[in-house]
């Protein structure tokens, strides 16, 4: 039998660590997930274990080398950003791979801010809310000043994404979607590193910046393929749908966090953007996406948990809930005065008095009104006035049916979908080479679209 053609992706979620092989119609015929026991700093704080997920790249890698079932054509890596490799002039590790969570020292962020302009200056022009070590220039900051001796030794700073594609090419690159991503690296106006970056000698420790959708090639125990230099995750997960969809749209990605991304709003962030935790990513072909981030799907499992508790149910329930339009009028009529059309990072429903429901549905049915018009605040920072007709929802939001409800209600100009793939992520680091290993024509069939319709007495 004819081996199969495939592209190995490897996707590195901060808790899951996934290798997924694409065929060329970009199906999935094999996978394997695994999860490493965490290491700790030289400060004890928990941290990505790095010799093993290394290891695990060259024993997947040789593993499917041995499987007579495909045929490897290609190679690329999506990960988590906000993460920095350090390494010396051999390419040897300088440190561990620092937790992004690990809280920054006050003293030093308010060195770095009092130098360069203040927080609020700073974050307007890398277009990067304020948030310590998320802004992953500020580990390079905090490298260089609390250990100045590993610091005159590193060579090179890779994001996470390049180190993987460095562990199989051996070339050191620097990309626009992990640069990108909220790191307080980038000036968006100057489109260069920030002034900042030169100043402090970091620029001289970033490896040179390459395509995020070039190939270079790539070499494991006599086998050679071209590999991508690896994408931020993020921005992967936007690639099927930049391909799939010519006219404008917004993709809202719902987990833990909501994030809604606006890849036509060119905009510069203002100052009311970034004290609502807007922020810009940069996608693969290196134009600016505007999106803005809600906390939602956190809220949205304590609440659930708050209710079952409360009325006494299984929380279970509640993941294929009814939309009940008229339970919705009702609680618009009463509650509706309630709700402060103001950002803020939490919805009403946390403060909301259980025993003011019936039963849990109503009360339900109150904390997905309650986290919409939170949702519809942080798309508005997003929308670009007139030219977006479409909202994509994909992620866990988008298979629950009174979120995708009340979301159309909120906005009736706009034509709402829930979006479903199988592993955007992974879809969208394959095609980002796609010339570079698949004789096919890109698809059109990646995205399953469900089309919710406002009812109109419900809009919010």
């Amino acid at each position: 039998m004819k081996p199969i053609p495939v592209a190995a992706i490897f996707d590195v979620g901060k808790t899951n660590k996934k290798l997924f092989l694409f065929d060329e119609d970009y199906k999935i015929v094999y996978e394997k997930s695994a999860r490493f026991n965490e290491t700790v700093d030289e400060d004890g704080f928990a941290c990505e274990n790095i010799d093993s997920l290394r290891l695990s790249v060259y024993d997947s890698l040789q593993e499917i080398q041995r499987n007579e079932e495909f045929d490897l054509k290609a190679v690329n890596f999506s990960s988590y950003g906000a993460s920095f490799v350090y390494l010396d002039q051999q390419g040897k590790l300088l440190t561990p791979l620092y937790n992004y969570l690990k809280p920054y020292p006050e003293q030093l962020k308010k060195q770095f801010y009092a130098a360069y302009g203040g927080e609020e200056a700073m974050a307007y022009q890398t277009a990067s809310p304020v948030l310590g070590n998320l802004n992953s220039g500020m580990q390079l900051y905090r490298l260089k000043y609390e250990q100045p001796g590993i610091f005159k030794q590193l060579h090179t700073a890779l994001h996470l994404p390049q180190y993987l594609s460095y562990l199989i090419t051996g070339r050191l690159y620097t990309d626009m979607t992990s640069i990108g991503c909220h790191t307080g690296l980038w000036d968006f106006e100057k489109n260069d590193y920030h002034h900042w970056v030169y100043q402090e000698g970091i620029a001289d420790k970033l490896a040179p910046i390459y395509a995020a959708d070039a190939v270079v090639p790539a070499s494991f125990q006599g086998r050679s393929y071209p590999s991508g230099i690896g994408l931020h995750d993020s921005s992967a997960a936007i690639i099927p749908y930049l391909v799939n969809f010519i006219e404008s749209f917004i993709l809202l990605s719902t987990g833990t966090w909501a994030i809604c991304m606006n890849p036509f709003n060119q905009l510069p962030l203002t100052a009311e953007d970034l004290q609502h935790d807007c922020l810009n990513y940069i996608q693969y072909k290196g134009s600016p996406v505007k999106a803005s981030r809600l906390f939602a799907g956190n809220e949205y499992e304590q609440q659930t948990k708050r209710i079952a508790a409360h009325f006494n149910q299984d929380v279970i329930r509640y993941r294929s809930i009814r939309y009940n339009a008229e339970l919705v009028d009702l609680l618009n009529k009463r509650n509706g005065a309630e709700n402060s059309n103001e950002f803020s990072p939490v919805s009403a429903f946390e403060k909301r008095n259980l025993n003011n429901f019936t039963d849990d549905i109503e009360a339900y049915h109150q904390l997905m009104i309650d986290l919409i018009e939170q949702q519809k605040i942080s798309v508005n920072y997003v929308l670009k006035e007139g030219s977006v007709k479409r909202i994509f929802v994909d992620g866990g939001f988008s298979k629950n049916a009174v979120y995708m409800q009340l979301l159309a209600a909120a906005f009736p100009q706009m034509e709402v979908f829930a979006a479903s793939m199988a592993q955007a992520t992974a879809v969208g680091t394959a095609l980002a080479i796609h010339n570079a290993w698949n004789t096919r024509p890109l698809p059109n069939d990646l995205i399953e679209l469900k089309y919710y319709a406002t009812h109109h007495s419900t809009i919010l």
